[in-house]
C-alpha cells in the first residue's frame, strides 16, 4: 500500500437498466458523461488530479475511453486521464491503481467504468480486416483484382462478441454450473440469494439509500432492475439457463446477473485530497487489497476470491467473523456461494489458498444489506465502482473502526478484494 492514508468517499451512478431498455440509445462514452460531470460539478476548479475508467467491451471509436469521457464532459482538459480493464473487477483495480499513485503531488483522483451492453460493436474477423486494408491500398486496377482473388470465404464472417471466455470457450454461467456441482450447491439456495438481493435493493430504493448515489440519464432516476414482485416460488419456475440437458442445472435468468447497460464512479484520494470534496460527504479508509488469480482450466473460474480474502484477512490477524460488512459481488447467486462455501472449508484453506489459520463461519446477516448485483445489474465496467461506493456509505453510517470486505470476481480466473474500516 501507498506510505500515505487511502480514502474512499462514494461517488455516482447512472441507473442500471436492462440490455436493450431505457439506457439503449447511450454508449460508453454517453454514459459516463453525466456521470463525470456530476462528480466534478462540486469541487472546486483544479481539485481532481487523476481520471482512471475503464469499459470491458471495445470499441474501435477510441482507445483511451477515459480521456474520451473527459473530454466530452468539457472538464479540465488538464487532468491526466486513462484507461484500465479488468473485466468484471475494472473499475475496482482502477481505484487500486490510483491508491498506488496518490501522494503529495498528486491527492485525489476518479475512478470508474462503464458498459454499454446495448450498444456492443460487432466487428469484422482478423482475415476480413486484413483483406479491405489491402484491398483499400492498391493502386492499379490489376492489383485489385489480384487483392480481389486473395479473399478467402472462411474470412467472409464477423466477429461477434459473446459473454464467454476465449481461452475454455465456455460462458461464465457454464463456468458457475461447474463450480455449482463442484460445491454442491442446490438451486433452492441459490434462489434464496437472488430472492433476498432483490428484496433487499428494492427496501433501499424505497429508503432513499440510493438517492445520493444515483442520477438521473434518458428518463430514468433509479434503478431499473430490482423486483418488488420476485418471490422464491416464482423463482423456482424458471428453467435453466446454461445447463439445459443434464437434468442438473440449477442458474437461472432469476438467479444470475443480468445484462446491464450503465456507469458508475468513486473517489480515491489522500486525507488532502477528500477533504476538498463538499462537507459531509461520508469517507473510509483503503486498509489493504488483494489481487488473485486461479487456474481457470482446473478450477472454478470465479473461484479467486477464495484465495484473495483469507490471505487478506491473515496478513491483518482478521476472521470472517471479524468483518462487520460484506459487499460481495453477485455475479451468479451459485458463485457467492461456491466462495463462502471455500471460505468455510479448513482443507481448502490450508491446501488451496495457503492460510492455516480457520476463518471461522460467514456471517450472512452482514452480507449485501441494500442488495447486490443479481438485482441492480452488473455492467461489467461499472460494477466495481457501484460496489464500492455503496460499501462506503453503508460503513460510514456504522461508526467508526468497523471493517468491510468488498470482493468482485472476474472473468479469467482473477479476483480483486478490498479492506476498508470507518
Amino acid at each position: 500500500m501507498n506510505t500515505h492514508d487511502i480514502f474512499l468517499v462514494p461517488g455516482i451512478s447512472t441507473p442500471f437498466a436492462r440490455v436493450d431498455g431505457p439506457l439503449r440509445t447511450q454508449d460508453a462514452v454517453a454514459l459516463s458523461v453525466p456521470v463525470a460531470k456530476a462528480m466534478a460539478g462540486g469541487c472546486p476548479q483544479g481539485a481532481i488530479d487523476l481520471v482512471i475508467w475503464g469499459t470491458v467491451a471495445p470499441n474501435l471509436g477510441w482507445s483511451n475511453i477515459a480521456r474520451e469521457v473527459w473530454i466530452d464532459a468539457g472538464l479540465d482538459r488538464s487532468v491526466p486521464a486513462f484507461s484500465t480493464v479488468m473485466a468484471c473487477s475494472t473499475s475496482m483495480v482502477a481505484t487500486f491503481e490510483a491508491a498506488g499513485m496518490l501522494g503529495a503531488e498528486h491527492q485525489l483522483a476518479v475512478c470508474g467504468g462503464v458498459e454499454s451492453m446495448s450498444r456492443v460493436q460487432i466487428g469484422l474477423t482478423q482475415g476480413l480486416s486484413v483483406w479491405i486494408r489491402r484491398l483499400s491500398q492498391a493502386r492499379s486496377f490489376g492489383e485489385r483484382v489480384d487483392r480481389f482473388m486473395e479473399i478467402r470465404g472462411s474470412d467472409i464472417k464477423l466477429h461477434i462478441p459473446s459473454v464467454a471466455n476465449r481461452a475454455t470457450g465456455k460462458s461464465m454461467g457454464e463456468h458457475c454450473e461447474e463450480m455449482a456441482k463442484f460445491w454442491n450447491i442446490a438451486r433452492v439456495d441459490q434462489d434464496r440469494i437472488a430472492y433476498e438481493s432483490h428484496r433487499r435493493a428494492v427496501a433501499a430504493i424505497a429508503s432513499g439509500f440510493f438517492d445520493d448515489l444515483v442520477i438521473p440519464v434518458e428518463g430514468m432516476a433509479k434503478h431499473g432492475i430490482p423486483r418488488a414482485d420476485t418471490s422464491p416460488e416464482k423463482l423456482a419456475t424458471l428453467k435453466p439457463a446454461f445447463d439445459r440437458t443434464s437434468g442438473k442445472g440449477t442458474i437461472t435468468a432469476g438467479n444470475a446477473s443480468p445484462l446491464t447497460d450503465g456507469a458508475a464512479g468513486v473517489w480515491v484520494g489522500t486525507a488532502e485530497g477528500v477533504a476538498r470534496l463538499p462537507a459531509n460527504r461520508p469517507r473510509v479508509k483503503l486498509v489493504d487489497w488483494e489481487i488473485a488469480a486461479v487456474d481457470l482450466f482446473n478450477e472454478g473460474l470465479l473461484m479467486a476470491p477464495a484465495y484473495a480474502i483469507p490471505r487478506l484477512l491473515a496478513r491483518h490477524g482478521l476472521s470472517l467473523a471479524s468483518i462487520d460488512l460484506w459487499e460481495i459481488h453477485e455475479a451468479f447467486a451459485a458463485q457467492v456461494l461456491c466462495n463462502v462455501a471455500a471460505l468455510e472449508n479448513e482443507t481448502f484453506l490450508r491446501e488451496k489458498a495457503k492460510v492455516d489459520a480457520p476463518m471461522g463461519k460467514f456471517p450472512w446477516e452482514r452480507w449485501n444489506p441494500n442488495g447486490g448485483s443479481v438485482s441492480i445489474g452488473h455492467p461489467f465496467g461499472a460494477t466495481g465502482a457501484r460496489i464500492l461506493s455503496q460499501a462506503v456509505k453503508e460503513l460510514a453510517a456504522m461508526g467508526k473502526g468497523k471493517r468491510a470486505i468488498v470482493s468482485i470476481c472476474a472473468d479469467g480466473g482473477l479476483g480483486t478484494v478490498a479492506l476498508l474500516e470507518s
